[in-house]
Order: C-alpha cells, then sequence, then structure tokens
C-alpha cells in the first residue's frame, strides 16, 4: 500500500488540561520541508504582472455579450488591457486618498470589475474586504464599519443593499464606485452623508497607468475576508500577501507532481463566489499562469448554458452541483433503454475496474471513454480536463462517478478561510484516496488532537480527533479580536473544529464537527443552536431539535409541539382527534412547519436556515430516552440515533416531491 505522507514529529502526551495530540504529518512532496516562497514574488501583484509580461495579447478576462436581450458569444479582455485599466483604477484610488494598508470593499457577483478592482487593491498594497449579504441582515453594514473601510467597489444589483445601511456606515465610507452606473438620486442620497460617487469610467479617467506603485511585503495584509461559522458576528480572516501566494504555488507543486499544471492555453469557468477564498485561490493561480477566466451570467437557470458556451477547461464546483449533474445523467440512463443502460454500466464497471488496478483515468478506458462517457464530457463543454470539488465532502458514490465518466482528472479537498482555502487535498488519479479529503497540501502539516469528552483519542489504533493545522498559508488571525484568535491558535497550532480520522495511506476522513455548525452541501454554514433558539420562539414549539448534514442541501426538524396551541388550531379548523393523532395529521405538520418558518423570516433567517419538512413527536425529549442531558441540552447524536428512519423517510420523501 502507497503511503502519502510523512511523520516529522512524534505524538505528544495529555499534560494537564492539555489533550493529548498524534504525530505531525506532511504530504510525501514536502518531506525535506514546507514550500517556500520565492524570493522575488511579494504579493499576489507580481503573480499577475509577470503573467502579463509572459502572455500580453492572451485573453484573460471574458463575459457573454447582450444583443437585444440575448446572450451571445464571450468577448475578452487580454492580459494586458486588465494591466493598464488596473493600473488605472489604483491609481485614481491613490489619488482618492487610499493609502497601502488602507481597506477597500468590494461588494457584487463574480464579473471582470471585481477581479480588476482586486487587482488594483494589490497594486497599491491596498487590503480589499469582499462584502456580501449571506451572512445576515447587518453583515454589510457591520463589516464596513468593522473593518473601517474608506471605498467601496459595488455592483449596480447590489447598490440597493448598500445604500440601505449608509446612514451608519459614513463614519470611515467616504468613496463609492459603480462596476456601472448608478442615479442622479442615489448619487445625491449618498452626497447627503458625505460620500462620493463615481461611475466605473469616472474613476478610470482620474487615474494615470504610468504611476508609480509602492514596495510590497510579504508579510502585508493582502484582505480580510469575513466568514460566519460562528453564533455573533461575522469573523474578520486576516490573510497575508505570503498566505496567497503561498497558497498558488501549493496548487502549482501538487500539480506539476501528480498531474499536468494549468497552462495559458487553459479557462476556467468562474461561478463560485468570488467573495469567498477558495474561488479566489482558484483565479490568482489561473491569473499566474496566463490562462483565461470566462464568467457565468449570474443566474442559475442558464449556469450549463454558459458553460456550454464558454467550453472550460477547468472547472470547480461544490457537492451540491456535481449531485444535480449525477442525479440529471442516472435519469437519462434510466429512460434510454434496456441496451443503452447496460452498455453504459458494462462500460462503467470496466473502466473503474482498470483504475482500481492503477490506470490513470485517461488510460482506463479510451474506448469507452468515445463511446459512452463521451456525452457527460459534452455536457460540460467537451473540454474538461480539472475538476475540483470543495466546501463540503463529496458523497462518495458522486465522487466515483465524476471520476469514472467525466474524462477529467477529478479531485475533492478540504479547507477554510483560516487556512486561505485547500489545507488538505486528494492527489491526482489515486483511486485509494476516494471517500477522502486527502493528505497535506504542502505548505501545511496536520496533525489530530484528542477530544476525550467526545471520545476521540488521537493516539489510538485508528487515530481520531480535532484537525490542527500549521504552515505558511494559516490566516494571521481575527481582525479586531484576539480573544476569538487565542481559543483556536494554540501553541502555534490553528484548531479547526472538525474531526478528522486518519487512514493507513495517510489521507484523511472527516467524520464529525466539535461544535455543532456544519456546512450543507451547497457550502453554506449552518450553525443548528442558533436556529433552534429562533424556532423555539414560535408559540406552537415547545423543543425543537434541527438536523442537517453537508450531504444534505435543506434542513428538516423534529418538534415536540405546545400542546395546548396545537389542539385550539384543531378546533378552529374542525379536526377532530388525540393529540397524539393530531402529531400524525398532515394538515397539522403543515400548519406547525409554517408557523416555524414565518417566525425565521420575523427573526431574518436566510432561505437555506428555514426547514423543508418535520417530524412532530407528541412525547418530549427525556433523559430516559437519552435524548437531552440533564441540564436540558440535546444530545445530537442519540436524536439522530432514535429518529433516523424517520429522518432519512423525511428526506426521501422532500427530494422525491422536487424531482
Amino acid at each position: 500500500m502507497e503511503v502519502y505522507t510523512v511523520k516529522v514529529e512524534e505524538a505528544t502526551p495529555a499534560n494537564g488540561d492539555k489533550p493529548s495530540a498524534g504525530p505531525v504529518y506532511r504530504n510525501i512532496y514536502a518531506k525535506d520541508g514546507l514550500l517556500q516562497l520565492p524570493d522575488d514574488i511579494d504579493s499576489p501583484w507580481d503573480l499577475f504582472s509577470e503573467a502579463v509580461k509572459k502572455y500580453p495579447e492572451n485573453p484573460m478576462l471574458g463575459r457573454r455579450q447582450f444583443t437585444d436581450g440575448k446572450a451571445g458569444g464571450y468577448v475578452w479582455q487580454t492580459y494586458q488591457q486588465v494591466y493598464d485599466m488596473t493600473m488605472n483604477i489604483g491609481s485614481a484610488l491613490r489619488r482618492r486618498g487610499i493609502n497601502p494598508g488602507d481597506r477597500c470593499g468590494i461588494f457584487g457577483p463574480n464579473c471582470p470589475e471585481w477581479v480588476m478592482a482586486m487587482e488594483a487593491c494589490t497594486s497599491q498594497g491596498i487590503c480589499y474586504v469582499p462584502l456580501y449579504d449571506t451572512l445576515g441582515v447587518n453583515a454589510v453594514e457591520f463589516i464596513i464599519n468593522h473593518a473601517e473601510m474608506s471605498i467601496a467597489f459595488v455592483h449596480e444589483s447590489k447598490i440597493t443593499s448598500l445604500w440601505k445601511c449608509l446612514s451608519k456606515c459614513s463614519t470611515h465610507l467616504k468613496t463609492i464606485v459603480s462596476f456601472g452606473g448608478m442615479t442622479k438620486e442615489q448619487k445625491k442620497e449618498a452626497e447627503n452623508y458625505g460620500i462620493s460617487c463615481f461611475s466605473w469610467q469616472e474613476l478610470i479617467s482620474l487615474g494615470n497607468a504610468d504611476s508609480g506603485l509602492p514596495m510590497k511585503s510579504k508579510d502585508d495584509i493582502c484582505t480580510i475576508m469575513y466568514t460566519s461559522g460562528t453564533t455573533g458576528d461575522p469573523k474578520g480572516v486576516i490573510l497575508t500577501n505570503k498566505a496567497l501566494v503561498a497558497e498558488v504555488l501549493t496548487y502549482e507543486h501538487l500539480f506539476r507532481e501528480t498531474d499536468k499544471v494549468v497552462t495559458e492555453e487553459d479557462s476556467y469557468f468562474s461561478f463560485l463566489p468570488l467573495a469567498h477564498i477558495f474561488d479566489q485561490i482558484m483565479e490568482n493561480y489561473c491569473i499566474y499562469k496566463g490562462a483565461s477566466i470566462g464568467f457565468w451570467q449570474g443566474d442559475i437557470r442558464y449556469l450549463m448554458e454558459d458553460i456550454q458556451e464558454m467550453k472550460p477547461t477547468v472547472f470547480c464546483g461544490v457537492p451540491r452541483v456535481y449531485d444535480r449533474i449525477y442525479t440529471g445523467i442516472q435519469q437519462k440512463i434510466a429512460s434510454g433503454g434496456l441496451f443503452a443502460r447496460k452498455l453504459f454500466e458494462y462500460a462503467y464497471d470496466y473502466k473503474l475496474g482498470n483504475m482500481k488496478k492503477g490506470l490513470k483515468q485517461h488510460e482506463a478506458s479510451p474506448f469507452f471513454d468515445n463511446l459512452v462517457f463521451n456525452k457527460i464530457k459534452q455536457s460540460l463543454g467537451g473540454r474538461a480536463r480539472i475538476m475540483i470539488s470543495g466546501a463540503a465532502p463529496l458523497p462518495r458514490h458522486v465522487e466515483e462517478f465524476m471520476r469514472v465518466t467525466s474524462g477529467s482528472m477529478f479531485v475533492q479537498g478540504y479547507g477554510l478561510t483560516e487556512s486561505t482555502a485547500g489545507c488538505l487535498t486528494s492527489i491526482a488519479n489515486k483511486l485509494s484516496m476516494m471517500g477522502t479529503v486527502g493528505v497535506p497540501v504542502t505548505t501545511i502539516e496536520a496533525r489530530l488532537e484528542s477530544v476525550p469528552e467526545m471520545g476521540y483519542d488521537a493516539l489510538s489504533a485508528v487515530p481520531r480527533g480535532e484537525i490542527c493545522l500549521r504552515g505558511t498559508t494559516l490566516f494571521s488571525g481575527y481582525h479586531k479580536r484576539p480573544d476569538l484568535s487565542n481559543e483556536v491558535i494554540i501553541d502555534g497550532w490553528f484548531h479547526t473544529g472538525d474531526i478528522g480520522e486518519w487512514q493507513p495511506d495517510g489521507t484523511m476522513k472527516i467524520i464529525d464537527r466539535k461544535k455543532n455548525i456544519f456546512k450543507l452541501s451547497q457550502g453554506e454554514y449552518v450553525a443548528v443552536e442558533v436556529l433552534e433558539s429562533t424556532y423555539a420562539q414560535c408559540p406552537l414549539v415547545t423543543t425543537i431539535w434541527v438536523y442537517g448534514n453537508s450531504f444534505e442541501s435543506f434542513l428538516v426538524g423534529v418538534v415536540v409541539p405546545e400542546r395546548k396551541a396545537l389542539e385550539d388550531w384543531a378546533l378552529f379548523n374542525n379536526v377532530s382527534g388525540s393529540f397524539e393523532e393530531l402529531c400524525n395529521y398532515p394538515k397539522a405538520k403543515n400548519y406547525v412547519l409554517e408557523e416555524i418558518n414565518n417566525t425565521g423570516r420575523k427573526f431574518g433567517l436566510k432561505g437555506f436556515e428555514m426547514l423543508k419538512a418535520i417530524i412532530l413527536d407528541p412525547t418530549p425529549f427525556s433523559i430516559e430516552r437519552d435524548l437531552i442531558t440533564p441540564t436540558f441540552k440535546l444530545k445530537r447524536p442519540q436524536l439522530l440515533k432514535y429518529y433516523k428512519e424517520r429522518i432519512d423517510a423525511m428526506y426521501d420523501e422532500v427530494k422525491g416531491a422536487t424531482f
């Protein structure tokens, strides 16, 4: 059996309040030391400016051109054109009094202007701060004030959201730049708060492409990225130039060692949010290599059409996207007739068998790739050669399907904003890594720390514990929150909160979460305790347990209803029966579900935090049933075990109704 990690430090026993920790491991490609940065690359700006010198006429940023409301082909700006515009914008920022180290917001969906605003900031050593409103109702206002932003770029579609909080953000915010234009009324309203407004072209006209650039250091703050994942306000994750550059270079290192690197001939499809670190790193990597980046329209209905038009060679998605592709193909196979179905099954098993023998995906069955699997490849434009899944665990059967049928090198990884995206990744064409998140990248060392209260022992024969990381691609703390930084960075180790299990070949499997926070399959964080405390304010609820996991895209729940409130509803609606019978009555269940979600909306919960289905249980959660602690805290693993069959049935019912 091949092993893909090397041990570089021995385990440490428990000491006082400190739990035991397992050995420290590195990637086999970093056995002699973690990847070091070259002396001549100080910031992401160097990655871009060097690419401009090498590939000035290469297409860099593209979007679909609209004629009479219809989307046509992609129209591209070259590396040189983007560079010239970026230099103008950077110069204009300095003329507006924005200096190195100041904070600049970027608010909007993926588009060429987003990247140009980002590059303009890095050119001048200005810290860019992505803004996005999915973190909560007041998140935009909070981030602007907490980061002390003096300027913000905004897409036209987000102007209304930004304008709602101008009255509370004008202490620091003095300049707003629209990616397009804005109305006279909008300008006037902003000016009433002492904020100057510019269109994209107006700002460019203020700049000078020949202006000089300030010196930049590897340790300068490149970006502050605000993330959810806890119960309070968003946390500002500080990422240095060094962290971003090192993350880009570790991608290059691993591709070079295990498959093929991205080149200037490649093209990347940009649709995962640029406000999140995963897509930012991928785009910086593509820019470093002189590749092309094409943007989607921003409408999920036209996603596949955009892909067909652009025909990317590099594609990144979250599990929900790949699950949709898998489900759609399976439905076509099922309706395709007996011969076609049997041929597909034979081809699939034949290729999978060869891959299990160690053949790379493109070597395992070129014949069936052309005869059977080509249609699947064509559904993603026909040119995809690298496919990456991130943000949440990918179901094993979907990963296997994509590895066998997509005609691409397919890998999945694990990462956080705090680790500058990927910190563990599967290695190209290693089928044994399926179902795991792979091994540490070449800038990271990893170990497991025991969690005795959960029964996880990092020193056992099957090592399990909290995943802890250290290395060059870790964050530098939370902005203005040293208390939170000290909670998760202990003795130089970042504690992720995720529970992992080392596999015999050195790969990591995610098995649990230390806190009750997880991601849905589309990558959205869910803090269930916050939701439960909100939904408990519904008059129909006595107790509620909210459930979801990273393989599902929506939440469900088990509710012990308020007896009198439910019986009053039954009386008003001429429904007879005992309390137990009412809990099984579909209309009663729908009524409670509707009222719970109304409560959620009242308190500003987001769409993915709403419940899609519930069970009504007339019997309260109890210590006797081992569902709560003596202090009435929910025992989540026991609740799942107790209700598992009914939970599974609920998910099947909702998904059946959806399709």
